[in-house]
Protein backbone atom coordinates (compact mmCIF):
# COMPACT_ATOMS: atom_id res chain seq x y z
CA UNK A 1 0.00 0.00 0.00
CA UNK A 2 1.62 3.29 -1.17
CA UNK A 3 1.52 6.22 1.07
CA UNK A 4 -0.33 8.39 -0.07
CA UNK A 5 -2.94 6.03 -1.18
CA UNK A 6 -2.49 4.93 2.60
CA UNK A 7 -3.22 8.57 3.99
CA UNK A 8 -6.17 9.10 1.19
CA UNK A 9 -7.75 5.80 2.59
CA UNK A 10 -7.72 6.45 6.46
CA UNK A 11 -9.18 10.00 5.72
CA UNK A 12 -11.69 8.12 3.87
CA UNK A 13 -12.34 5.62 6.29
CA UNK A 14 -12.45 8.06 8.89
CA UNK A 15 -14.66 10.06 7.33
CA UNK A 16 -17.36 7.39 6.73
CA UNK A 17 -16.86 6.62 10.59
CA UNK A 18 -18.57 9.84 11.28
CA UNK A 19 -20.77 8.99 9.09
CA UNK A 20 -22.08 5.59 10.24
CA UNK A 21 -22.15 4.29 6.65
CA UNK A 22 -21.52 0.34 7.53
CA UNK A 23 -22.22 -0.41 3.74
CA UNK A 24 -19.43 1.96 2.27
CA UNK A 25 -16.77 1.01 4.89
CA UNK A 26 -17.44 -3.22 4.48
CA UNK A 27 -16.75 -2.26 0.47
CA UNK A 28 -13.84 -0.63 0.99
CA UNK A 29 -12.69 -2.96 4.04
CA UNK A 30 -13.37 -6.61 2.10
CA UNK A 31 -10.83 -5.59 -0.84
CA UNK A 32 -8.08 -4.82 1.90
CA UNK A 33 -5.33 -7.25 3.41
CA UNK A 34 -5.70 -7.91 7.14
CA UNK A 35 -1.66 -6.88 7.27
CA UNK A 36 -2.69 -2.93 5.91
CA UNK A 37 -6.41 -3.08 8.31
CA UNK A 38 -4.04 -3.51 11.25
CA UNK A 39 -1.79 -0.99 9.81
CA UNK A 40 -4.47 1.28 9.31
CA UNK A 41 -6.31 1.16 12.52
CA UNK A 42 -3.18 1.91 14.12
CA UNK A 43 -3.15 5.21 12.98
CA UNK A 44 -6.78 5.64 14.37
CA UNK A 45 -8.94 6.31 17.68
CA UNK A 46 -9.90 4.09 19.87
CA UNK A 47 -13.40 4.07 19.13
CA UNK A 48 -12.73 4.72 15.23
CA UNK A 49 -10.51 1.32 15.55
CA UNK A 50 -13.49 -0.15 17.49
CA UNK A 51 -15.92 0.74 14.68
CA UNK A 52 -14.14 -0.65 12.18
CA UNK A 53 -13.05 -3.91 13.65
CA UNK A 54 -16.43 -4.86 14.16
CA UNK A 55 -17.61 -4.57 10.62
CA UNK A 56 -14.99 -7.82 10.03
CA UNK A 57 -16.24 -11.19 9.14
CA UNK A 58 -14.76 -13.27 12.01
CA UNK A 59 -11.71 -14.70 10.40
CA UNK A 60 -10.59 -11.52 9.31
CA UNK A 61 -10.75 -9.84 12.59
CA UNK A 62 -8.48 -12.87 13.59
CA UNK A 63 -5.73 -11.94 11.37
CA UNK A 64 -5.81 -8.30 12.03
CA UNK A 65 -5.65 -9.28 15.89
CA UNK A 66 -2.51 -11.29 14.99
CA UNK A 67 -0.95 -8.44 12.40
CA UNK A 68 -1.35 -5.57 15.11
CA UNK A 69 2.01 -3.94 17.35
CA UNK A 70 1.56 -5.15 20.69
CA UNK A 71 0.23 -2.04 21.91
CA UNK A 72 -2.02 -1.15 19.41
CA UNK A 73 -3.35 -4.66 20.15
CA UNK A 74 -3.56 -4.03 24.03
CA UNK A 75 -5.71 -1.57 23.61
CA UNK A 76 -7.93 -3.11 21.03
CA UNK A 77 -8.62 -6.17 23.21
CA UNK A 78 -9.14 -4.32 26.16
CA UNK A 79 -12.35 -2.98 24.87
CA UNK A 80 -13.25 -6.81 23.95
CA UNK A 81 -15.14 -9.29 25.89
CA UNK A 82 -13.99 -12.62 26.84
CA UNK A 83 -16.88 -14.15 24.62
CA UNK A 84 -15.48 -12.25 21.50
CA UNK A 85 -11.65 -12.79 22.54
CA UNK A 86 -12.40 -16.60 22.75
CA UNK A 87 -14.22 -16.66 19.12
CA UNK A 88 -10.91 -14.71 17.26
CA UNK A 89 -8.75 -17.43 19.58
CA UNK A 90 -10.62 -19.96 18.32
CA UNK A 91 -9.82 -19.10 14.63
CA UNK A 92 -6.10 -19.06 15.39
CA UNK A 93 -3.29 -21.90 14.76
CA UNK A 94 -2.42 -23.31 18.12
CA UNK A 95 0.87 -21.42 18.46
CA UNK A 96 -0.99 -18.02 17.47
CA UNK A 97 -3.71 -18.48 20.11
CA UNK A 98 -1.08 -19.71 22.95
CA UNK A 99 0.73 -16.47 21.88
CA UNK A 100 -2.14 -13.78 22.24
CA UNK A 101 -3.46 -15.38 25.60
CA UNK A 102 -0.23 -15.47 27.31
CA UNK A 103 -0.37 -11.72 26.46
CA UNK A 104 -3.46 -11.24 28.26
CA UNK A 105 -4.42 -10.66 31.83
CA UNK A 106 -3.88 -13.76 33.84
CA UNK A 107 -7.93 -13.40 34.79
CA UNK A 108 -9.05 -12.65 31.12
CA UNK A 109 -6.70 -15.54 29.94
CA UNK A 110 -8.60 -17.56 32.01
CA UNK A 111 -11.82 -16.94 31.00
CA UNK A 112 -10.90 -16.84 27.33
CA UNK A 113 -9.72 -20.54 27.76
CA UNK A 114 -12.78 -21.63 29.82
CA UNK A 115 -14.64 -20.67 26.79
CA UNK A 116 -12.74 -22.76 24.00
CA UNK A 117 -13.84 -26.15 23.14
CA UNK A 118 -11.89 -28.78 24.55
CA UNK A 119 -9.56 -29.47 21.63
CA UNK A 120 -8.25 -25.93 21.32
CA UNK A 121 -8.12 -25.93 25.36
CA UNK A 122 -6.13 -28.74 25.51
CA UNK A 123 -3.68 -27.25 22.48
CA UNK A 124 -3.11 -24.37 24.37
CA UNK A 125 -2.43 -25.95 27.59
CA UNK A 126 -0.10 -27.92 25.77
CA UNK A 127 2.14 -25.46 24.10
CA UNK A 128 2.09 -22.31 26.71
CA UNK A 129 3.92 -24.74 29.65
CA UNK A 130 6.98 -24.44 27.05
CA UNK A 131 9.64 -20.96 27.61
CA UNK A 132 8.31 -18.91 24.99
CA UNK A 133 12.23 -18.23 23.12
CA UNK A 134 12.39 -22.14 22.42
CA UNK A 135 11.11 -24.44 19.73
CA UNK A 136 8.56 -25.81 21.81
CA UNK A 137 6.99 -22.01 22.32
CA UNK A 138 6.62 -21.37 19.19
CA UNK A 139 5.68 -24.32 17.34
CA UNK A 140 2.21 -25.02 16.27
CA UNK A 141 0.71 -28.90 16.54
CA UNK A 142 -1.26 -28.15 13.55
CA UNK A 143 1.02 -30.38 10.80
CA UNK A 144 0.39 -33.47 8.55
CA UNK A 145 1.99 -36.76 9.54
CA UNK A 146 1.17 -39.93 7.59
CA UNK A 147 2.70 -43.70 8.40
CA UNK A 148 5.51 -44.80 6.04
CA UNK A 149 3.32 -47.84 5.33
CA UNK A 150 0.75 -45.95 3.77
CA UNK A 151 0.27 -44.64 0.07
CA UNK A 152 0.40 -41.67 -1.82
CA UNK A 153 -3.24 -41.54 -2.35
CA UNK A 154 -3.84 -42.01 1.67
CA UNK A 155 -1.05 -39.12 2.19
CA UNK A 156 -3.15 -37.04 -0.15
CA UNK A 157 -6.64 -38.00 1.41
CA UNK A 158 -5.01 -36.73 4.75
CA UNK A 159 -4.09 -33.72 3.38
CA UNK A 160 -7.97 -32.94 2.40
CA UNK A 161 -8.74 -34.09 5.73
CA UNK A 162 -6.52 -31.36 7.13
CA UNK A 163 -7.12 -28.63 4.96
CA UNK A 164 -8.96 -26.26 6.84
CA UNK A 165 -6.61 -27.34 10.14
CA UNK A 166 -3.66 -26.64 8.70
CA UNK A 167 -3.38 -23.28 6.89
CA UNK A 168 -0.20 -23.98 4.39
CA UNK A 169 1.03 -27.17 3.83
CA UNK A 170 4.85 -27.39 2.72
CA UNK A 171 5.80 -31.10 4.24
CA UNK A 172 4.26 -33.95 4.62
CA UNK A 173 5.65 -36.03 7.84
CA UNK A 174 6.23 -39.35 8.02
CA UNK A 175 5.75 -41.24 11.05
CA UNK A 176 6.23 -45.41 12.17
CA UNK A 177 4.06 -47.12 14.36
CA UNK A 178 5.29 -45.22 17.59
CA UNK A 179 4.93 -42.09 16.20
CA UNK A 180 8.41 -41.35 15.33
CA UNK A 181 9.65 -39.10 13.04
CA UNK A 182 10.85 -41.28 10.15
CA UNK A 183 11.04 -38.74 7.08
CA UNK A 184 9.33 -35.94 5.57
CA UNK A 185 8.15 -35.62 1.60
CA UNK A 186 8.15 -32.27 0.21
CA UNK A 187 4.78 -31.72 -1.53
CA UNK A 188 6.11 -31.23 -4.98
CA UNK A 189 7.73 -35.13 -4.39
CA UNK A 190 4.06 -36.69 -3.34
CA UNK A 191 2.10 -34.48 -6.06
CA UNK A 192 4.65 -36.12 -8.92
CA UNK A 193 4.44 -39.81 -7.45
CA UNK A 194 2.64 -42.38 -8.46
CA UNK A 195 -0.47 -42.86 -6.40
CA UNK A 196 0.30 -46.33 -4.74
CA UNK A 197 3.79 -45.93 -4.20
CA UNK A 198 4.67 -46.21 -0.02
CA UNK A 199 5.52 -43.47 2.05
CA UNK A 200 8.90 -45.07 2.65
CA UNK A 201 9.92 -45.26 -0.85
CA UNK A 202 9.75 -41.88 -1.54
CA UNK A 203 10.34 -39.91 1.84
CA UNK A 204 13.73 -38.23 2.69
CA UNK A 205 14.90 -39.61 5.29
CA UNK A 206 17.77 -37.73 6.69
CA UNK A 207 15.07 -35.17 8.99
CA UNK A 208 16.51 -32.02 9.95
CA UNK A 209 14.88 -31.80 13.35
CA UNK A 210 14.34 -29.50 16.29
CA UNK A 211 13.41 -30.88 20.04
CA UNK A 212 11.42 -28.66 22.02
CA UNK A 213 13.58 -27.01 24.19
CA UNK A 214 16.11 -25.63 21.52
CA UNK A 215 16.54 -22.67 21.68
CA UNK A 216 14.58 -20.02 19.07
CA UNK A 217 17.33 -18.03 17.73
CA UNK A 218 19.07 -21.10 16.59
CA UNK A 219 16.48 -22.26 15.27
CA UNK A 220 16.39 -19.08 13.27
CA UNK A 221 19.78 -19.79 12.31
CA UNK A 222 19.24 -23.45 11.04
CA UNK A 223 16.28 -22.04 9.02
CA UNK A 224 18.42 -19.58 7.52
CA UNK A 225 21.50 -22.06 7.17
CA UNK A 226 19.29 -24.99 5.42
CA UNK A 227 16.95 -22.99 3.45
CA UNK A 228 14.04 -24.30 5.34
CA UNK A 229 10.33 -22.96 4.86
CA UNK A 230 9.20 -25.35 7.87
CA UNK A 231 10.73 -27.76 10.29
CA UNK A 232 9.45 -30.56 12.37
CA UNK A 233 9.85 -30.69 16.33
CA UNK A 234 10.24 -33.54 18.23
CA UNK A 235 10.86 -34.61 21.61
CA UNK A 236 13.39 -36.65 23.26
CA UNK A 237 12.17 -40.15 22.25
CA UNK A 238 11.78 -38.41 18.35
CA UNK A 239 7.97 -38.31 18.61
CA UNK A 240 6.65 -35.75 15.91
CA UNK A 241 5.09 -33.04 18.37
CA UNK A 242 4.76 -30.26 16.01
CA UNK A 243 6.56 -27.75 13.30
CA UNK A 244 7.73 -24.45 12.76
CA UNK A 245 7.32 -22.54 9.48
CA UNK A 246 8.87 -19.70 8.27
CA UNK A 247 6.33 -16.81 9.11
CA UNK A 248 6.88 -18.14 13.04
CA UNK A 249 11.24 -17.45 11.97
CA UNK A 250 10.17 -13.97 11.17
CA UNK A 251 8.73 -12.93 13.95
CA UNK A 252 11.71 -14.30 15.85
CA UNK A 253 13.76 -12.37 13.62
CA UNK A 254 12.18 -9.12 14.41
CA UNK A 255 12.04 -10.26 18.27
CA UNK A 256 15.85 -10.71 18.17
CA UNK A 257 16.53 -7.72 16.62
CA UNK A 258 14.40 -5.12 18.90
CA UNK A 259 16.30 -7.32 21.65
CA UNK A 260 19.87 -6.84 20.24
CA UNK A 261 19.04 -3.04 20.10
CA UNK A 262 17.95 -2.66 23.22
CA UNK A 263 21.25 -4.48 24.66
CA UNK A 264 23.29 -2.33 22.13
CA UNK A 265 21.64 0.93 23.94
CA UNK A 266 22.79 -0.95 27.66
CA UNK A 267 18.63 -1.62 28.36
CA UNK A 268 19.13 -5.54 28.00
CA UNK A 269 16.26 -7.48 28.49
CA UNK A 270 13.85 -4.76 28.77
CA UNK A 271 10.25 -5.58 27.82
CA UNK A 272 7.83 -2.46 28.67
CA UNK A 273 4.64 -2.38 28.09
CA UNK A 274 2.30 1.27 27.42
CA UNK A 275 0.87 1.05 31.17
CA UNK A 276 4.52 0.42 32.79
CA UNK A 277 4.93 3.04 35.53
CA UNK A 278 8.19 5.61 35.21
CA UNK A 279 9.74 4.01 38.28
CA UNK A 280 9.73 0.60 37.12
CA UNK A 281 11.35 1.86 33.55
CA UNK A 282 13.85 3.96 35.49
CA UNK A 283 14.86 0.44 37.04
CA UNK A 284 15.75 -1.21 34.01
CA UNK A 285 17.78 1.75 32.65
CA UNK A 286 19.50 2.58 35.87
CA UNK A 287 21.81 -0.23 36.38
CA UNK A 288 23.44 0.22 33.15
CA UNK A 289 23.68 3.80 33.46
CA UNK A 290 25.42 3.49 37.00
CA UNK A 291 28.11 1.51 35.27
CA UNK A 292 28.59 4.59 32.68
CA UNK A 293 28.77 6.57 35.75
CA UNK A 294 31.37 4.63 37.75
CA UNK A 295 33.08 4.52 34.57
CA UNK A 296 33.05 8.19 33.85
CA UNK A 297 34.12 8.87 37.33
CA UNK A 298 37.48 7.14 37.06
CA UNK A 299 37.98 9.42 33.98
CA UNK A 300 37.32 12.85 35.91
CA UNK A 301 39.86 11.33 38.41
CA UNK A 302 42.02 10.93 35.35
CA UNK A 303 41.36 14.79 35.00
CA UNK A 304 42.06 15.36 38.09
CA UNK A 305 45.47 13.27 38.24
CA UNK A 306 46.70 15.76 35.19
CA UNK A 307 45.57 19.15 36.74
CA UNK A 308 48.64 20.80 36.23
CA UNK A 309 48.84 19.93 32.95
CA UNK A 310 46.12 20.96 31.40
CA UNK A 311 46.22 24.53 33.91
CA UNK A 312 49.73 24.95 31.93
CA UNK A 313 48.15 24.17 28.63
CA UNK A 314 45.04 25.75 28.55
CA UNK A 315 44.31 24.39 24.90
CA UNK A 316 44.92 20.91 25.79
CA UNK A 317 40.75 20.87 27.42
CA UNK A 318 39.65 22.17 23.67
CA UNK A 319 39.96 19.05 21.95
CA UNK A 320 38.94 16.28 24.88
CA UNK A 321 35.42 15.98 24.15
CA UNK A 322 36.84 15.88 20.42
CA UNK A 323 39.02 12.97 20.93
CA UNK A 324 37.30 11.54 22.74
CA UNK A 325 34.03 11.33 20.65
CA UNK A 326 36.23 10.01 17.80
CA UNK A 327 37.63 6.99 19.90
CA UNK A 328 34.00 6.16 21.39
CA UNK A 329 32.53 6.17 17.82
CA UNK A 330 35.54 3.87 16.56
CA UNK A 331 34.85 1.46 19.03
CA UNK A 332 31.10 1.02 18.24
CA UNK A 333 31.65 0.49 14.67
CA UNK A 334 34.30 -1.69 15.75
CA UNK A 335 32.14 -3.58 18.11
CA UNK A 336 29.29 -3.51 15.97
CA UNK A 337 31.27 -5.37 12.88
CA UNK A 338 32.71 -8.40 15.26
CA UNK A 339 29.10 -8.27 17.23
CA UNK A 340 27.05 -8.84 13.50
CA UNK A 341 29.84 -11.42 12.44
CA UNK A 342 29.56 -13.76 15.50
CA UNK A 343 26.06 -13.64 15.19
CA UNK A 344 25.81 -14.60 11.89
CA UNK A 345 28.54 -17.18 12.33
CA UNK A 346 30.50 -15.75 9.47
CA UNK A 347 33.88 -17.20 8.68
CA UNK A 348 34.13 -19.38 11.60
CA UNK A 349 36.45 -19.52 14.75
CA UNK A 350 39.53 -19.34 12.25
CA UNK A 351 39.15 -16.07 10.91
CA UNK A 352 38.67 -13.98 13.91
CA UNK A 353 42.47 -13.09 14.07
CA UNK A 354 41.60 -11.91 10.39
CA UNK A 355 38.94 -10.10 10.92
CA UNK A 356 40.38 -8.65 14.42
CA UNK A 357 43.43 -7.12 11.99
CA UNK A 358 41.23 -6.21 9.51
CA UNK A 359 39.59 -3.73 12.58
CA UNK A 360 43.05 -2.83 13.68
CA UNK A 361 44.08 -1.73 9.96
CA UNK A 362 40.78 0.06 9.36
CA UNK A 363 41.12 2.18 12.49
CA UNK A 364 45.13 2.77 12.06
CA UNK A 365 44.03 4.02 8.57
CA UNK A 366 41.14 6.62 10.25
CA UNK A 367 43.40 7.43 12.57
CA UNK A 368 46.25 8.20 10.57
CA UNK A 369 43.76 10.53 8.15
CA UNK A 370 41.88 12.33 11.00
CA UNK A 371 45.23 12.54 13.49
CA UNK A 372 46.40 14.44 10.04
CA UNK A 373 43.62 16.52 9.57
CA UNK A 374 43.30 17.47 13.91
CA UNK A 375 47.32 18.96 13.42
CA UNK A 376 46.66 21.08 10.37
CA UNK A 377 43.69 22.35 12.01
CA UNK A 378 45.27 23.25 15.21
CA UNK A 379 48.59 24.46 14.12
CA UNK A 380 46.00 27.03 12.08
CA UNK A 381 43.57 28.40 14.01
CA UNK A 382 44.48 26.90 18.20
CA UNK A 383 48.39 27.36 18.10
CA UNK A 384 51.42 28.74 16.16
CA UNK A 385 53.20 25.89 17.86
CA UNK A 386 53.41 22.67 15.60
CA UNK A 387 54.66 20.39 17.77
CA UNK A 388 51.20 20.65 20.06
CA UNK A 389 49.60 20.06 17.18
CA UNK A 390 51.56 17.02 16.29
CA UNK A 391 50.44 15.60 20.12
CA UNK A 392 47.31 16.24 19.75
CA UNK A 393 47.28 14.34 15.76
CA UNK A 394 49.32 11.74 17.16
CA UNK A 395 46.77 11.34 20.38
CA UNK A 396 44.06 11.30 18.24
CA UNK A 397 45.59 7.85 16.27
CA UNK A 398 46.63 5.95 19.34
CA UNK A 399 43.22 6.89 21.05
CA UNK A 400 41.35 5.12 17.79
CA UNK A 401 43.85 2.34 17.41
CA UNK A 402 43.34 1.77 20.91
CA UNK A 403 39.27 2.36 20.40
CA UNK A 404 39.22 -0.30 17.29
CA UNK A 405 41.16 -2.92 19.48
CA UNK A 406 38.94 -2.81 22.63
CA UNK A 407 35.63 -3.14 19.92
CA UNK A 408 36.90 -5.53 18.49
CA UNK A 409 38.17 -8.07 21.08
CA UNK A 410 35.69 -7.62 23.84
CA UNK A 411 32.20 -9.17 22.07
CA UNK A 412 35.10 -12.26 21.45
CA UNK A 413 35.70 -12.56 25.07
CA UNK A 414 32.06 -12.34 26.22
CA UNK A 415 31.34 -14.48 23.94
CA UNK A 416 33.97 -17.42 24.90
CA UNK A 417 32.19 -16.85 28.17
CA UNK A 418 28.92 -17.59 27.20
CA UNK A 419 28.03 -14.15 27.37
CA UNK A 420 25.68 -12.43 25.25
CA UNK A 421 27.96 -10.00 22.57
CA UNK A 422 25.41 -7.66 22.14
CA UNK A 423 26.15 -5.68 25.44
CA UNK A 424 29.35 -5.03 24.61
CA UNK A 425 27.94 -2.21 22.04
CA UNK A 426 26.78 -0.34 24.99
CA UNK A 427 28.12 1.63 28.27
CA UNK A 428 31.15 -0.89 28.76
CA UNK A 429 32.73 -0.17 25.10
CA UNK A 430 32.17 3.88 25.41
CA UNK A 431 33.15 4.10 29.02
CA UNK A 432 36.20 1.87 28.79
CA UNK A 433 37.27 4.30 26.15
CA UNK A 434 36.52 7.16 27.54
CA UNK A 435 38.50 6.29 30.26
CA UNK A 436 41.62 4.93 28.25
CA UNK A 437 41.54 7.76 25.66
CA UNK A 438 41.90 10.27 27.76
CA UNK A 439 44.28 8.85 29.76
CA UNK A 440 46.27 8.50 26.24
CA UNK A 441 45.77 11.72 25.47
CA UNK A 442 47.06 13.33 28.66
CA UNK A 443 49.98 11.00 29.00
CA UNK A 444 51.19 12.49 25.50
CA UNK A 445 50.28 16.18 26.60
CA UNK A 446 52.44 15.35 29.80
CA UNK A 447 55.40 14.07 27.53
CA UNK A 448 55.06 16.94 25.44
CA UNK A 449 55.49 19.33 28.17
CA UNK A 450 58.48 17.29 29.17
CA UNK A 451 60.00 17.33 26.14
CA UNK A 452 59.56 21.51 26.35
CA UNK A 453 61.23 21.37 29.38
Amino acid sequence: MELLDRREIIENLKYLVQAQDRPKLKNILIDIHPADIADIIRDMEIDERAFIFNLLDLETRSDVVLELDEVTRDQLIEVLGPEELSQLVDQMDSDDATDVLSDLPEETAKKVLARLDFKDRAEVEKLIVHDEETAGGIMALEFVAVYTHETVDDAIQKIRQKAQEVEEIYNVYAIDEKNQLAGVVPLKRLLLAKHNQLIRDIMNSDVIAVTLEKDQEEVARMFRRYDLVSIPVVDHENRLVGRITIDDIVDVLHEEANEDMHRMAGIADEEIPQEMSTLRISRFRLPWLLVSFVGEIFSAFIMRSFEATINQIVATAFFIPLIMAMGGNTGIQASTIVVRSIALEEGGTTNRWSRLWREIRVAGMNGLIMGILITTMVIIFFTDDPFFGMVVGTSMFFVMLNAAIVGAVVPYVLHRFNFDPAIATGPFITTSNDVLGLFIYLSFTVGYLRWLS
